[in-house]
């Protein structure tokens, strides 16, 4: 998950500025996962703290029916309630979602939602001039020490970014 690999390497700080002016959302169901990390991660509280992240709660008729639809199908597990909350609200929304989860990734581009991961987010930010493609390689690096699944390292990603035309 996104979010949670720049928290646990504290570069939130980081996000929030790849991310300034979009409008950001996550979901209660994703905070709820991150907030349950903590306990072992306590590094992930500071999530609830970011003043340009709002959360969504999904306490509307159509959120919720939007969550039971892509729950199933993305999957009922646990485990992925957390993209199925976050396709739900890119729906609503139309928005792009962000995921690293490959197999989810799937999912929701055959259902028309417009998903990208952390390397996507990292080559955007090369491409408009926030980050450096060797700063973007050393936060590639930090999740990966963090047991992050993402397709290059850190020394690759600019050979990856290109040859996927990313940059």
């Amino acid at each position: 998950m996104c979010l949670s690999q720049f928290a646990r390497t504290d570069r939130l700080d980081v996000l929030g500025d790849l991310l300034l002016g979009w409008d950001c959302w996550t979901t209660r169901v994703v905070s709820d996962e991150l907030r349950h990390g903590g306990a072992q991660y306590p590094e992930l509280d500071a999530i609830s703290d970011l003043d340009w992240l709002a959360i969504t709660p999904f306490d509307t008729d159509e959120e919720i029916l939007a969550l039971l639809k892509w729950s199933s199908l993305v999957g009922a597990g646990d485990r992925d309630q957390g993209e199925a909350s976050v396709f739900a609200l890119a729906e609503l929304r139309s928005g792009v979602a962000l995921t690293d989860d490959r197999r989810a990734k799937q999912v929701a581009r055959e259902h028309g939602i417009e998903v990208h991961g952390t390397v996507w987010l990292l080559a955007m930010a090369c491409r408009g001039g926030k980050l450096t493609e060797v700063n973007a390689g050393s936060l590639i690096d930090g999740f990966l020490s963090l047991e992050a699944r993402l397709p290059c390292t850190g020394a690759g990603f600019s050979r990856y970014a290109r040859s996927h035309g990313l940059l």
